[in-house]
C-alpha cells in the first residue's frame, strides 16, 4: 500500500526539518507549511494530506485553531491530526484533543514515539477510507433495491412495463435502465416443450414435405 502523505507545519525551520527528516526515513512523503494559515490552507482542500502533525504555537493560527477550523469541514476521510507541543500538562492536552486532535507528541520529539503515533494514524485513516467506501457501495445497492421494491404497472398480455413518462417499454429495456441488470435470453424447459419444439417439429415437417415435392 502507498505510504499516506503528512503535513509537518511549524514555525522553527530547525523543528521542521528534523521532524520531516524522520517521517521520510520512515518512508512518508512529506510536505512542509511554516505557520498555521498555510497549513489551514493545505488542509483545506478536497484532496489534504491524510495526516497532519501541527505546531501548537504557530503565528497566524496556532495548532488548535487549524484543528477547529478543519473540523467544521464534513469529509468521509478526515485528515488525522497530531499536535506537536512543548505543553504537557493534562489541561494542555484536553485542550487541544477536545479541539479536534487526535493525538498529540511531545517536542522535542522522540523518533521512535512519533513513528508509532503516525503508523497508528496511518491504521485509523485507511480503516476509515475502507468504510467509507463500504458505507458508498451499500448505499448504492440499497437504492438499486428500492428501485426493484415499488409497484410496475405491466401488461398482462405483451408484459411490458410503463415506465416514469407513461411510455410502455419492454422489460427488459426497464430493468436495464433502472439496476444494474443485464439480460441474456434462453428458454425454460416449460416453455421449451410447449412451444419451441412445437415450432421446430412443425417447420422439419414443412422442410421434409418440400422435399417430397421436389422429388416427385
Amino acid at each position: 500500500m502507498v505510504p499516506l502523505q503528512v503535513l509537518v507545519a511549524d514555525d522553527e525551520a530547525v523543528s521542521r526539518t528534523v521532524v520531516g527528516a524522520m517521517l521520510k526515513k520512515a518512508g512518508y512523503p512529506v510536505i512542509f507549511a511554516p505557520d498555521g494559515q498555510q497549513a489551514f490552507q493545505t488542509l483545506d482542500t478536497d484532496d489534504p494530506p491524510a495526516i497532519a502533525l501541527l505546531d501548537w504555537e504557530m503565528p497566524g493560527l496556532q495548532g488548535p485553531e487549524v484543528v477547529q477550523r478543519i473540523r467544521t469541514k464534513q469529509t468521509q476521510t478526515p485528515t488525522y491530526i497530531i499536535l506537536l507541543t512543548s505543553r504537557d500538562s493534562s489541561a494542555d492536552i484536553v485542550q487541544g484533543l477536545r479541539a479536534g486532535a487526535d493525538d498529540y507528541v511531545t517536542k522535542p520529539a522522540n523518533e521512535d514515539e512519533l513513528i508509532a503515533r503516525v503508523s497508528v494514524g496511518t491504521r485509523v485513516v485507511q480503516l476509515q477510507a475502507a468504510l467509507a467506501e463500504r458505507v458508498r457501495s451499500l448505499e448504492e445497492a440499497l437504492a438499486n433495491v428500492k428501485a426493484l421494491q415499488t409497484l410496475l404497472p405491466m401488461c398482462a398480455y405483451c408484459k411490458s412495463i410503463r415506465n416514469d413518462q407513461n411510455y410502455w417499454e419492454k422489460v427488459e429495456t426497464y430493468f436495464t435502465q433502472h439496476s444494474n441488470v443485464a439480460f441474456t435470453h434462453s428458454y425454460c424447459p416449460n416453455c421449451y416443450e410447449r412451444f419451441v419444439r412445437p415450432e421446430l417439429e412443425a417447420l422439419e415437417d414443412a422442410r421434409a414435405a418440400q422435399d417430397r415435392l421436389k422429388r416427385r
